[in-house]
């Protein structure tokens, strides 16, 4: 087997192992979980292309809801399976983007130890979503854009170009990458010209922007087959404003609203489920593994204080991108956040901390393998909370909350 097949077969099997462990009682609860409430019917609403509904995003995502309904029936299980297939893709793409930046398996395994243990992706993968499909197309335009570097593929950068404007077309918290994407390759082109053999500036530039905007607006093709108020293509702008307006008009107060600042440091996690259902209590806390979340921090902090020693990009790299991750949302005219916002840079924290291990693996020696005990230890301890398992009682959650903040 060659270096370049075994970590495409080490992707695939690291994708088969997470959905495997996304199905395991994927039907629990049997009742849609928060946001579910909002897309389900929006899932079927595209399904039955009975008319516009859900209209402050875009379709992507909720079109690949509606596929697992359409395959699978209106279950619990048709409403979730996209999510476990788009869950099980994005834990691939920490393993791959690892490897790209490290060329090293053990630390891309780390990396996928710490995406399955890390809390986040586990849940959103079981859930139908949004942010889980976007994350998903994110990573794998990011990785295969990264990718392009060292040869310049055409093919690559054309692919990579196309799932950001996928990505987006789940969800527009997306779009900031594509324009960052476009910064960062003409940075690297001005202080490493050697990058992108092949790959010119202007073509490379147009490529990126046309295929992702192309790509984004060829997910609406089946609101033009609406019953009722069908797209055309003099609405279809006009559509994008209205998606803008809604997006940024002002929320009145929500329970689990919290700021952008405050979503590293986990004060203001989610109960996306906590009531009796299917015959018992049962809760649904989202909230990152405390050992993952608050040692990546210092991961981060790590791999710049390396960037500076060392001038070194590869360390540079996912401490930058996680850093750009939360820096948006200071930008972003929303007038409420929420926790579950921080999944995109969650999922990048595996990476920067399995990098900052990896750069570091000497002198750490054995204190990383007691680091993945803590971090499965944690897993198994808040996973009744994780995966809706029964609780003792109403009060069951004092068990896993540590702040007042977390009730």
């Amino acid at each position: 087997m060659t270096t370049i097949e075994r970590p495409r077969l080490l992707t695939l099997l690291v994708a088969l192992a997470s959905e495997l462990i996304f199905l395991f009682r994927l039907s629990v609860p049997a009742k849609p979980v928060f946001d579910e409430v909002h897309y389900l019917p929006a899932a079927r609403t595209l399904l039955a292309l009975s008319g516009p509904t859900n209209i402050e995003h875009p379709l992507l995502a909720k079109e690949l809801i509606a596929l697992g309904i359409h395959v699978f029936g209106d279950t619990p299980f048709g409403w979730r399976i996209a999510s476990t297939l788009a869950g099980s893709a994005t834990v691939a793409a920490v393993f791959a983007l690892t490897h790209l930046l490290t060329g090293r398996v053990p630390a891309a395994l780390l990396a996928t130890a710490f995406a399955l243990l890390g809390f986040t992706i586990y849940i959103q993968a079981r859930i139908a979503m949004l942010d889980t499909f976007m994350i998903a197309f994110l990573m794998w335009g990011i990785v295969l854009l990264a990718a392009t570097i060292r040869d310049g593929s055409m093919a690559r950068w054309s692919a990579g170009s196309v799932l950001l404007g996928l990505a987006t077309a789940c969800k527009w918290a997306a779009a900031p990458y594509v324009f960052a994407a476009g910064v960062t390759f003409l940075l690297m082109r001005r202080y490493a010209p050697a990058r992108w053999p092949g790959l010119g500036t202007l073509p490379a530039l147009a490529m990126l922007g046309g295929l992702s905007v192309a790509a984004y607006l060829l997910t609406f093709a089946p609101a033009f087959f609406y019953t009722s108020d069908a797209l055309t293509l003099r609405t279809l702008p006009h559509f994008q404003w209205d998606m803008y307006l809604r997006q940024t008009q002002r929320l009145p107060p929500h329970t689990y609203q919290s700021n952008w600042w405050t979503w590293p440091l986990m004060i203001r996690p989610i109960w996306y489920l906590y009531e009796p259902v299917d015959g018992a209590q049962r809760g649904i806390l989202l909230l990152g593994n405390p050992a993952v979340m608050w040692g990546g921090l210092l991961a981060v902090a790590a791999c710049y204080r390396d960037w500076v020693k060392t001038g070194a990009v590869r360390v540079l790299a996912p401490a930058a991108i996680w850093t750009f991750s939360v820096a948006i949302f200071a930008v972003i005219p929303k007038s409420l956040g929420f926790y579950y916002y921080y999944y995109p840079s969650s999922v990048l924290l595996c990476v920067v901390l399995a990098v900052a291990i990896d750069r570091h693996r000497d002198t750490l020696g054995r204190w990383v393998e007691l680091y993945l005990l803590l971090v499965f230890a944690l897993w198994l301890y808040f996973l009744p909370v994780l995966s809706a398992e029964p609780l003792a009682n109403p009060a069951a959650f004092h068990r896993w909350t540590w702040f007042a903040s977390w009730v």
